[in-house]
Parts: structure tokens; sequence; C-alpha cells
């Protein structure tokens, strides 16, 4: 119970300080129905509103703000508002149905976890590699660092417009912009975590004549495995950003980015917040799930929870 209190107090935080953001960001919409449904505003009048602040408006016009919490399409969405249009969506909806978060959120999830397990097995590769070979340490580790500072944004058009040319559609182009996000913490994490064992532990596996694999098996993987975990719920997280950034430059019919590409293009900017809300929770449900399998395997090997 005492775990909790923090939580739910940082949450009504939160939520308090949404609430008083929504009041500014929407005012301007809210005065302008009210003077089409025959309202008295006072000044700054509707041809100087575009000039005057928001919270000067606000003080003045204090009638509309019961209004800016229950806009069509506001800027600024009121939390009462997501959250109905996230039950909506999720619970009144069949999961079949294409306006079902729930169907967008399988096909990004689809994406992510066959990005994930394609970065992650690639990364682990490269880490053992690159541990064992000072060779790939000096070339590859150079260039996983150089990979990731080009703006994912700006590579994900270029790699659906290469994998489209050969023929390459559907899953496979955001699973492989989600792999490219998604490698790198895990190579990273596993190269600390196998070089994690010290010198007095290794001079004991030779001194029994263990072999560079026993070693590997027997030290330097279980020594790894916190390192790994922690990257994977890096990798997982990336992976879902990479899926739905792939899903952007393809004008995707299905998908949490494309729920959200067509909230833009529409000015539904609760179905985009649903859709950010939706993102989240999925990405919180990976993570979650992640430490799950940690604390299991952790527990296996006898390291407690």
């Amino acid at each position: 119970m005492r775990s909790i209190i923090p939580v739910l107090t940082v949450i009504a935080v939160i939520i308090g300080l949404w609430y008083l953001a929504v009041v500014p960001m929407n005012i301007k919409e809210a005065l302008t129905q009210a003077e089409r449904a025959g309202a008295t505003v006072t000044p700054p009048s509707a041809r100087d509103r575009r000039d005057a602040g928001a919270f000067g408006l606000v003080m003045q016009n204090s009638f509309a703000i019961g209004a800016t919490f229950n806009q069509d399409r506001p800027r600024l969405p009121a939390p009462h508002q997501v959250m109905a249009e996230l039950w909506d969506t999720t619970v009144d909806k069949r999961i079949t149905s294409k306006r079902s978060l729930v169907y967008h959120s399988w096909i990004t999830l689809s994406a992510t976890l066959l990005g994930f397990a394609i970065g992650t097995g690639l990364g682990i590769l490269l880490a053992v590699g690159i541990v064992h070979s000072r060779v790939m340490d000096l070339s590859v580790m150079p260039w996983a660092i150089v990979s990731q500072t080009i703006p994912i944004i700006a590579i994900a058009p270029m790699i659906i417009v290469v994998l489209y040319s050969i023929g390459v559609q559907g899953l496979l182009p955001k699973a492989v912009i989600s792999a490219y996000l998604s490698f790198f913490p895990v190579v990273v994490g596993m190269v600390k975590g196998l070089r994690s064992p010290d010198a007095m532990q290794l001079d004991l596996l030779r001194t029994y004549s263990a072999t560079k694999t026993q070693g590997f098996f027997k030290l330097r993987l279980p020594a790894s495995m916190p390192y790994l975990f922690a990257s994977l719920k890096i990798g997982i997280a990336a992976s879902l950003v990479g899926a739905i950034v792939g899903e952007l430059p393809t004008g995707a019919q299905s998908g949490l980015g494309a729920r959200m590409l067509t909230g833009s293009y529409y000015g539904q900017t609760i179905q985009i917040w649903s859709a950010l809300f939706a993102a989240a929770i999925v990405a919180a449900a990976l993570v979650g799930f992640i430490g799950l399998v940690q604390k299991m395997m952790l527990r296996r090997m006898g390291a407690g929870a």
C-alpha cells in the first residue's frame, strides 16, 4: 500500500497539470464557438484574439472555461476525453474492427516482436564476436555506434523504398526498422556483460584447464544476464518506436502509426492521443514481460529475485 500511494500521487499531479494546460490551449476555439452561439466575449475582441495571450483570454472570459474540456477537435484533449476514446476503441469495438485499437496494436506488436527478435539475435552474435575477436572490436563496434547517429525518421523511408523495390512488403520492412533500433542496446549491454568477469575469475578457469567454450557458458554468459536483460528492456521499447515510425512513410492503413497519421490528416487530436496512450500501454506491458522473464531466469540461476 505504501508503494502505491507515491505512484497515485504522481499520477494525480500529472492529471491536474494536464487539466490546467487544457484551458489556455483550447480557450480560443471555445470563445469562437461561444461567439457563434451568441455569447458576449469581452475584449480583446475576436479580431485581436490571435495576438492576445491565452491566459489573458481565460481571465477575461472565465465563462468559457467549461467549454475547453469538451471540444470535438481540441488542440489539447482533456484526460477524460482520451480515456473515453480508449474505452470506446478497445472495449466497445470488436477486436477485428479497423476502428479498434486492439486490432491496430496487434499489427504494430507483430512487427515489433519480429524486429526485436532479429535485433536481439544480431546484437548477441555481434557482442560475442566483439568480445572474442579484437578485429571485430576495432571494426564492427565503431560502425554500430555510427549507425545510431542517423535519425530513424530519415532512414526509415529509405529502407521502405529499397525493400519495396525488390518486392518486400508488409510486416518485414517495419521489422527491419525495429531491428535497426533494438540491436544497438543489446550489443552494448551484452559486450559489457560478457566482459564483466574479473581477472581472478578468468584465471581460476584457466587453473581448471577450462576451454574457451566452457568459460563462455560457465562464466561469461551467466555473468552477462543482468546486463542483457537491462538492454532488452531498452531494446523492446526502441523496437516498438521503430515499428510505429515504419508505418508513417508507407501510408499504412493499420497499426498505431497509421492511426496517428490518420488522426493528424483529419485533425482528430483525441484519436492521436488515444493511439499514443495505447502505444505507451503496449510498451509498458512488453517491458514488464521482459522484467518477469528476468526474475524467473535469475531465480533459476540462483541469483534471487
